[in-house]
């Protein structure tokens, strides 16, 4: 390994140990989950984080990045061209990403350079892309900003899934556009009234 690449694969470590632990110390109900999350990630190799770095400018080619619908323990949500697993951030207003510095460190945007791609499962006319702070472009999907978790080893993964962090909760993303868990609680709340 280069020396080179040596610091950098530290510099991505100490960049996800500085988000654990800011985003320990961000207080709420969900703080326990949200700790153990970060932890996670931060426990996470440098191979892993350097992977995860690498993945928010997936698609970064002149045909876009792409997003497509994936199966996970949690059923069908979106994913990149690799099958990893996109988030949605509740502290987000609108299209607008809020997360930047020790929160994109740990939550990674999904960014393009061109339009985004509807893969298999996903609806064209849901995705769009926002401007971020640093003038890069963030990938959307039915008006909200895709983050990849930095605890997301492999393909699949959803270890952020509920968890609260920067303020807020982060949710993987269902077809339509909502956050999973209020798609399911949706959907047991009509079988449940027969509705």
């Amino acid at each position: 390994m280069t020396a080179k690449l040596k610091q950098t694969s530290a510099a991505v470590s100490a960049s996800i140990a500085l988000a654990a632990l800011v985003v320990a110390g961000c207080g709420s109900s969900g703080a326990t989950k949200s700790a153990s999350a970060t932890a996670a990630a931060s426990s996470s190799t440098p191979h892993s984080a350097s992977s995860s770095a690498a993945a928010s400018t997936r698609g970064a080619g002149s045909s876009g990045a792409e997003v497509a619908l994936g199966q996970s323990k949690l059923g069908a949500i979106l994913v990149d061209d690799k099958g990893r697993t996109l988030y949605l951030w509740k502290g987000d207003k609108g299209t607008t990403s809020s997360c930047s510095a020790a929160c994109a460190a740990a939550w990674p945007p999904l960014t393009t350079v061109g339009s985004p791609r509807a893969g298999t499962g996903v609806a064209a006319s849901k995705l769009g892309t926002t401007k971020r702070t640093d003038g890069t472009l963030q990938v959307t999907y039915a008006g909200h900003p895709l983050y990849y978790f930095a605890g997301d080893s492999a393909p699949g993964q959803t270890t952020g899934e509920g968890t609260t962090g920067f303020g807020a909760e982060w949710e993987v993303v269902s077809s339509s556009g909502a956050a999973v868990s209020t798609a399911h609680q949706s959907a047991q709340t009509s079988s449940a009234s027969g509705y």
